[in-house]
Protein backbone atom coordinates (compact mmCIF):
# COMPACT_ATOMS: atom_id res chain seq x y z
CA UNK A 1 0.00 0.00 0.00
CA UNK A 2 2.76 2.44 0.96
CA UNK A 3 4.66 1.55 -2.24
CA UNK A 4 1.58 2.31 -4.36
CA UNK A 5 1.13 5.63 -2.57
CA UNK A 6 4.76 6.60 -3.26
CA UNK A 7 4.46 5.55 -6.92
CA UNK A 8 1.26 7.58 -7.32
CA UNK A 9 2.95 10.54 -5.65
CA UNK A 10 5.94 10.25 -8.00
CA UNK A 11 3.70 10.01 -11.06
CA UNK A 12 1.70 13.03 -9.92
CA UNK A 13 4.88 15.04 -9.33
CA UNK A 14 6.24 14.12 -12.78
CA UNK A 15 2.96 15.14 -14.41
CA UNK A 16 2.98 18.43 -12.51
CA UNK A 17 6.56 19.16 -13.56
CA UNK A 18 5.81 18.22 -17.17
CA UNK A 19 2.75 20.49 -17.28
CA UNK A 20 4.63 23.30 -15.53
CA UNK A 21 7.55 23.04 -17.95
CA UNK A 22 5.25 22.70 -20.98
CA UNK A 23 3.30 25.78 -19.92
CA UNK A 24 6.54 27.68 -19.41
CA UNK A 25 7.81 26.72 -22.85
CA UNK A 26 4.70 27.99 -24.59
CA UNK A 27 5.07 31.49 -23.16
CA UNK A 28 8.88 31.72 -22.98
CA UNK A 29 11.00 34.04 -25.07
CA UNK A 30 13.85 32.52 -27.08
CA UNK A 31 16.22 33.82 -24.40
CA UNK A 32 14.27 32.08 -21.65
CA UNK A 33 14.07 28.85 -23.68
CA UNK A 34 17.87 28.72 -23.83
CA UNK A 35 18.00 29.35 -20.07
CA UNK A 36 15.56 26.48 -19.56
CA UNK A 37 17.73 24.17 -21.68
CA UNK A 38 20.79 25.09 -19.65
CA UNK A 39 18.87 24.52 -16.41
CA UNK A 40 17.77 21.15 -17.78
CA UNK A 41 21.38 20.12 -18.41
CA UNK A 42 22.32 21.05 -14.85
CA UNK A 43 19.34 19.15 -13.41
CA UNK A 44 20.20 16.03 -15.41
CA UNK A 45 23.85 16.20 -14.36
CA UNK A 46 22.92 16.52 -10.71
CA UNK A 47 20.59 13.54 -10.99
CA UNK A 48 23.24 11.51 -12.85
CA UNK A 49 25.72 12.15 -10.04
CA UNK A 50 23.16 10.98 -7.50
CA UNK A 51 22.50 7.81 -9.46
CA UNK A 52 26.23 7.29 -9.89
CA UNK A 53 26.78 7.58 -6.14
CA UNK A 54 24.02 5.08 -5.40
CA UNK A 55 25.21 2.59 -8.02
CA UNK A 56 22.17 2.92 -10.28
CA UNK A 57 24.07 2.49 -13.53
CA UNK A 58 21.10 2.49 -15.91
CA UNK A 59 19.57 5.64 -14.41
CA UNK A 60 22.97 7.35 -14.41
CA UNK A 61 23.43 6.57 -18.10
CA UNK A 62 19.90 7.68 -18.90
CA UNK A 63 20.40 11.09 -17.28
CA UNK A 64 23.82 11.61 -18.85
CA UNK A 65 22.30 10.77 -22.25
CA UNK A 66 19.50 13.21 -21.56
CA UNK A 67 22.02 15.94 -20.70
CA UNK A 68 23.88 15.24 -23.94
CA UNK A 69 20.63 15.48 -25.87
CA UNK A 70 19.86 18.86 -24.30
CA UNK A 71 23.37 20.07 -25.15
CA UNK A 72 22.65 19.02 -28.75
CA UNK A 73 19.53 21.21 -28.59
CA UNK A 74 21.63 24.12 -27.36
CA UNK A 75 24.02 23.56 -30.27
CA UNK A 76 21.04 23.70 -32.65
CA UNK A 77 20.24 27.17 -31.28
CA UNK A 78 23.63 28.52 -32.36
CA UNK A 79 23.70 30.85 -35.34
CA UNK A 80 27.26 31.11 -36.64
CA UNK A 81 26.28 33.73 -39.22
CA UNK A 82 25.17 36.14 -36.51
CA UNK A 83 27.29 34.87 -33.62
CA UNK A 84 30.50 34.41 -35.59
CA UNK A 85 33.48 33.18 -33.61
CA UNK A 86 31.55 33.19 -30.34
CA UNK A 87 28.99 30.74 -31.74
CA UNK A 88 31.70 28.62 -33.36
CA UNK A 89 33.68 28.41 -30.12
CA UNK A 90 30.56 27.67 -28.12
CA UNK A 91 29.79 24.83 -30.53
CA UNK A 92 33.28 23.44 -29.92
CA UNK A 93 32.77 23.75 -26.17
CA UNK A 94 29.50 21.83 -26.46
CA UNK A 95 31.39 19.10 -28.38
CA UNK A 96 33.94 18.93 -25.58
CA UNK A 97 31.24 18.78 -22.92
CA UNK A 98 29.51 15.90 -24.68
CA UNK A 99 32.77 13.98 -25.01
CA UNK A 100 33.48 14.46 -21.31
CA UNK A 101 30.01 13.24 -20.39
CA UNK A 102 30.45 10.12 -22.52
CA UNK A 103 33.77 9.50 -20.79
CA UNK A 104 32.23 10.19 -17.36
CA UNK A 105 29.58 7.62 -18.07
CA UNK A 106 32.10 4.99 -19.20
CA UNK A 107 34.53 5.61 -16.36
CA UNK A 108 31.87 6.32 -13.72
CA UNK A 109 33.73 9.54 -12.91
CA UNK A 110 31.78 12.20 -11.04
CA UNK A 111 34.58 14.75 -11.41
CA UNK A 112 33.99 14.83 -15.16
CA UNK A 113 30.31 15.52 -14.56
CA UNK A 114 31.31 18.31 -12.18
CA UNK A 115 33.60 19.75 -14.86
CA UNK A 116 30.79 19.86 -17.41
CA UNK A 117 28.38 21.31 -14.84
CA UNK A 118 30.92 24.01 -14.03
CA UNK A 119 31.29 24.86 -17.73
CA UNK A 120 27.51 25.01 -18.14
CA UNK A 121 27.19 27.27 -15.10
CA UNK A 122 29.80 29.57 -16.61
CA UNK A 123 27.98 29.67 -19.97
CA UNK A 124 24.64 30.19 -18.24
CA UNK A 125 25.95 33.03 -16.10
CA UNK A 126 27.05 34.83 -19.26
CA UNK A 127 23.69 34.15 -20.89
CA UNK A 128 21.84 35.34 -17.78
CA UNK A 129 23.84 38.59 -17.85
CA UNK A 130 22.52 39.56 -21.28
CA UNK A 131 20.56 42.78 -20.82
CA UNK A 132 16.76 42.50 -20.98
CA UNK A 133 16.52 44.64 -24.11
CA UNK A 134 18.15 41.79 -26.04
CA UNK A 135 15.85 39.01 -24.72
CA UNK A 136 13.09 39.52 -27.26
CA UNK A 137 10.52 39.94 -24.49
CA UNK A 138 7.27 41.71 -25.28
CA UNK A 139 7.08 45.29 -24.10
CA UNK A 140 10.85 45.80 -23.98
CA UNK A 141 12.16 48.57 -26.22
CA UNK A 142 15.03 47.76 -28.54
Amino acid sequence: MEKDKNMNSNVAMQQYRQNHIHGGVETATPHRLVQMLMEGVLEKLLAAKGFMASGQVAKKGEHISWAISIIDSLRACLNTEVGGDVAINLGRLYDYMEARLLEANLKNDATMIDEVASLMIEIKSGWDAIPAEFHGEPGVNR
